[in-house]
């Protein structure tokens, strides 16, 4: 059969949606060098009819951009889980907010700030999944009470906060893309994105924040880059912006923000960390085995601003070993070191 492409796909997603290898996509499309190459909305690929046999090939994992977060919210819509949308991207693209549990202490946890490091938004969705479930059958995760938790907490989840930068790793540009022509100058006519951690606009959204800003952004390329560009000022970006409202409107006692890679745990911020931040890392150091770093020697981040305008806990969980992007099988170490670590984070 003739597929015809759609934005947000890629050879993996194609391959599990039909039940076929990625293999045997290449075998009958031979412009596709391998499961990596780019494929752009409006292209037509040959679908062979035949499946995989059962137990053959094992489970496709796949890249999560924001068209599968935008399904998997769906599905959530039944469930007791408020979802709202707390600003849009440079394209337009919501970035959303869920809230679960009804108690009176407040914990953020974010992911997807950099484009190539989305496999923090499919392991925090994926981890929300686990405490509705959880919830809906009045059980466990293990020794944590979820229901008795989320009595306690309320947790504030932003999954995807750079959903443009992410769809730009996973799908490449295009000539109908919007930015077209800017994303190829800012990447000096390369046309692979693996590298690209920035924004559509070649701003780094965790360089966008008012610690240490000047600082940072001296030290940083002077125009949009693919990665590190601080912005012309602190907060210029939509996605940062709505990140910072997020963060207004709420009492957060403390912050985890999920990227990758390192298995490390930043805890602190130029001696503005509260006392007690000491002792939280260590609690999410043992149930995940990474390791507790005091500070990243950085600054602009988003951990640190809030480390410095309310003197709180904020953490920066770099998930996964590696080169961004991770391979996509690499989900599966995430979600074993990290379950434990985003169940502790509910009861530090």
């Amino acid at each position: 059969m003739d597929y015809r492409v759609k934005r947000g796909d890629t050879i993996s997603k194609i391959s599990a949606k039909h039940d076929l290898r990625p293999f045997d996509i290449l075998l009958e499309n031979h412009s596709i060098i391998n499961e990596h190459t780019y494929i752009y909305p409006g292209m037509t690929l040959y679908l062979p009819e035949y499946k995989r046999q059962a137990g053959i090939g094992g489970d496709i994992v796949t890249e999560y951009g924001p068209l599968d977060l935008e399904d998997d919210l769906k599905q959530l819509v039944q469930s007791n889980v408020d979802i709202k949308k707390c600003g849009h991207s440079v394209l337009g693209t919501p970035i959303y907010q869920i809230k679960i549990g009804t108690g009176k202490k407040q914990v953020f946890y974010s992911g997807g700030w950099h484009a190539n490091e989305w496999h923090t938004s499919k392991f925090l969705m994926k981890f929300l999944y686990t405490c509705v479930e959880a919830l809906q059958s009045n059980s466990s995760i293990y020794s944590y009470n979820i229901k008795q938790l989320l009595e306690k907490v309320t947790l504030i989840i932003v999954p995807m906060v750079n959903p443009d930068g992410i769809e730009l790793v996973q799908q490449g540009i295009y000539k109908e893309h919007p930015y077209y022509h800017e994303v190829l100058k800012i990447n000096k006519g390369s046309e692979r994105f693996e590298h690209w951690s920035s924004n559509i606009r070649g701003v780094d959204l965790n360089h966008q924040w008012p610690a240490g800003w000047e600082k940072e952004a001296k030290e940083s390329p002077q125009q949009p880059w693919p990665r590190h560009f601080s912005g012309i000022a602190p907060l210029t970006e939509p996605e940062a912006q709505a990140i910072y409202k997020c963060t207004l409107n709420h009492d957060f006692s403390y912050v985890l923000a999920f990227h990758s890679q390192g298995q490390v745990i930043y805890w602190g911020y130029r001696g503005y960390e509260p006392a007690e931040s000491k002792d939280m890392v260590q609690k999410l150091s043992l149930v995940s085995s990474y390791t507790p770093i005091h500070t990243a020697e950085s600054d602009g981040g988003y951990k640190d601003w809030f480390i410095q305008e309310t003197k709180r806990p904020g953490f920066t969980i770099e998930v996964g070993v590696g080169v961004n992007p991770l391979n996509n099988d690499a989900i599966n170490e995430i979600w074993s070191n990290n379950l434990f670590l985003a169940l502790e984070g509910l009861r530090l």
